[in-house]
């Protein structure tokens, strides 16, 4: 639980580095926190069933990275496409 947890605040934070601008959770200290972590667990699930429909094994822990924040980035720009 503490691996996913972490896991997902790194692919959060990276999909935040490589799409930067207005996002969910922006300045609300903890919560934006949380906000970080569930972006990148959400982002990891995407990218995982994504990876998947394409036939790709999701490796080790670079792969899932890779995979994870690619399905952020496609998270973060649904959001702010839809937000509007």
């Amino acid at each position: 639980m503490l691996y996913t947890i972490l896991l997902g605040l790194v692919i959060g934070l990276l999909a935040k580095y490589f799409m930067p601008g207005k996002d969910p959770g922006d300045g609300k200290g903890f919560v934006g926190i949380l906000i970080t972590i569930a972006i990148g667990i959400l982002g990891s699930v995407v990218g995982g069933f994504l990876v998947g429909l394409v036939g790709i094994g999701s490796g080790g822990l670079i792969m899932k990275l890779i995979v994870g924040t690619l399905g952020a980035v496609l998270l973060l720009w649904l959001y702010r496409k839809f937000a509007k």
